[in-house]
């Protein structure tokens, strides 16, 4: 049997998102070979630590070097000094830019693992043009990473055009259990309780500024009469979008029940999702709800035209008077919400399998390992 493959995962956060819900899946399908150690540049933001098979093998140190801090010579060391101890090392997003830098800095003396960076997305304050000076610290850290993978077309044009990095990037489609998917929901929305002629609002997100919640509240409100809202998801606007809704009049039609697990247990609660973002690249909660049959009304962002049907193109809006626009159309038309919602279902089997971001993901970390040290997808029969 294999040595277990050695993995240092740096997060900007570790809690439950798109890119740790990604991060996890493919920990899970790796099984028994690979070990993963986990640093978060915010220490306390574990909630993905949850959703690990209890079985894989994974300890998150309280003695690894910070991710946070000023730069520096003797910090860069100390960090590429902690990733000797490893086959792979795996960073993600601007929090864990650090990592990269040092891996930059001290590959050659100090005979550093191959490092793979992984890309999601930018905050508000990246969202329409990003930091010239993080670009600049972007564009020299990643000139030793061994691939930069990204999920999205905007952010492969992103990594070539600032970063000049067109030559190492990656892009992997996130990927879900798209047949999960099917059939009724087996759990309960807290609070949604809905009657004949009802049409629910929904939509999944981490409750933070770039999402722009508000507005979908705001654009939804003339519907209040025949819709629900459900926002589901955990963050600090929260207060902003109960204050919002309040102002708008939802009253007890508008559910915001925090953060909620295993979406395909509950999304089919939802006959449209709505999605207001400033800005996303290919966010899963689209991949769930097309892989639910539903339809999706959303401002155009990211690369959210591209990965929905044909069918729903016309629901994809350039501001958020089109949104509302969007959202009242299907919400008069129930056989348009299923057609559009069966063509997205397709879609999504076409695009967005697990199975096959899985193997992406084993072939590009398979390569970077050699054959000394091979990963095996055990829940998906894949391997490297």
């Amino acid at each position: 049997m294999r040595t277990p493959v050695r993995i240092l995962h740096a997060h900007s956060t570790f809690s439950l998102g798109g890119k740790e819900a990604r991060a996890v899946r493919l920990m899970n399908a790796f099984g028994a070979t690979a070990q993963h150690t986990i640093l978060s540049a915010m220490p306390g933001e574990l909630g993905a630590r949850d959703a690990i098979d209890p079985a894989i093998a994974v300890d998150f140190p309280t003695d690894a070097p910070s991710l946070q801090g000023k730069p520096g010579l003797r910090r860069y060391r100390a960090l590429a000094d902690y990733m000797r101890g490893f086959d792979l090392v795996l960073t993600y997003n601007w929090g864990a830019m650090d990592v990269v830098m040092a891996h930059r800095l001290f590959r050659s003396a100090r005979g550093l693992p191959p490092l793979v960076h992984h890309e999601d997305g930018f905050n508000e304050d990246e969202s329409v043009r990003r930091n010239w000076k993080r670009n600049a610290f972007r564009r020299l850290a990643l000139k030793t990473a061994s691939a930069l993978v990204v999920p999205s077309r905007t952010l492969e044009r992103i990594a070539a055009r600032e970063w000049g990095a067109a030559s190492r990037t990656r892009m992997i489609r996130n990927g879900i259990a798209v047949a999960a998917y099917t059939g009724a929901p087996t759990e309960a929305i807290p609070g949604l309780a809905t009657t004949e002629g009802d049409v629910v609002i929904g939509t999944v997100a981490g409750l933070r500024k770039v999402k722009n919640l508000p507005s979908l509240v705001a654009a939804a409100a003339a519907l209040r009469a025949q819709a629900r809202l459900v926002i589901v998801g955990e963050g600090p606007e929260r207060s902003a979008i109960a204050a919002q809704a309040a102002a708008c009049g939802w009253g007890d039609r508008f559910v915001l029940p925090g953060f909620m697990e295993k979406p395909h247990r509950w999304i089919g609660h939802f006959d449209i999702l709505g999605l207001s973002s400033l800005s996303e690249q290919a966010p899963i909660a689209v991949i769930e709800a097309m892989a639910a049959g539903l339809p999706v009304a959303s401002l155009d962002v990211g690369d959210v035209a591209a990965m929905i049907a044909p069918e729903n193109l016309p629901f994809i809006a350039r501001d958020e008077a089109a949104l509302r626009d969007a959202l009242t159309r299907l919400c008069s038309d129930a056989a348009l919400r299923r057609s559009v919602g069966e063509a997205n279902r397709r879609r999504a089997h076409e695009l967005f399998e697990e199975r096959d971001m899985i193997a992406a993901y084993v072939t590009l970390y398979g390569r970077l390992l050699g054959d000394e040290a091979r990963l095996d997808a055990t829940g998906s029969g894949l391997r490297a």
